[in-house]
């Protein structure tokens, strides 16, 4: 089956809304290949309406300017778009679609479609947040800045019972970002402070 990967940049405090002040001064070279690594596991895009609005308002235009960053946007263009919006869409960005229909009945679909390789969620956060807890996220990238943000909408809301993730790859750049792979993992045993207290450090 295809993967669902969720891909965010996300401060040390939690939040995944990012602001350009506390994102750019830590985006090089070591963050431009995290992300092409992860764009590369991937033919297509799961994106949230704010998402789409934001990346089809800007990338169209960096491919037809055809600066530095122009093969990218030539990539995300020519990459499958799926659009989670309550609201009917007018694409102007080629290769999008809107999800009909029941968000987790249609990502289940696309990960059962054997003509798909892969699915990328940048950003997109309350689509994440759905699918986590539904158990439809295969892996978090997450490259976490050395800042904390204080404000801003977190990745994590609140909820009845933790996520128990297991650490797949993680990769610390000159510049303190954090980047980490996550998969889902079955909780550990319970474990009390009796279990543990011969670990105590010692006088």
């Amino acid at each position: 089956m295809a993967k669902v990967i969720s891909t965010l940049f996300i401060s040390a405090d939690g939040v995944a809304e990012i602001d350009p002040d506390w994102h750019f001064p830590y985006f090089d070279e070591n963050m431009g290949r995290a992300v092409t690594d992860d764009y590369d596991t991937s033919d297509v895009l799961l994106i949230g309406r704010e998402t789409y609005d934001s990346f089809a308002g800007a990338w169209p235009g960096r491919e037809a300017a055809g600066g530095d960053d122009a093969p990218f946007a030539k990539q995300l263009g020519d990459m499958r778009k799926v659009v989670v919006s309550r609201r009917p869409l007018e694409f102007t960005w080629r290769n999008s679609e809107r999800i009909e229909g029941d968000l987790l009945e249609a990502v289940a679909t696309l990960k059962a479609d054997a003509g798909i390789r892969g699915i990328l969620i940048p950003g997109s956060i309350s689509v994440v947040q759905q699918l986590l807890a539904a158990g439809l996220v295969d892996e978090l990238r997450l490259l976490v800045h050395p800042v904390a943000a204080r404000k801003g909408r977190r990745l994590f809301d609140d909820g009845d019972a933790p996520y128990h993730l297991k650490t797949i790859a993680a990769e610390v750049f000159p510049t303190g970002v954090i980047r980490t792979i996550y998969s889902p993992a079955e909780a550990p045993a319970k474990v009390g402070y009796d279990e543990v207290k011969d670990r105590v450090p010692g006088k």
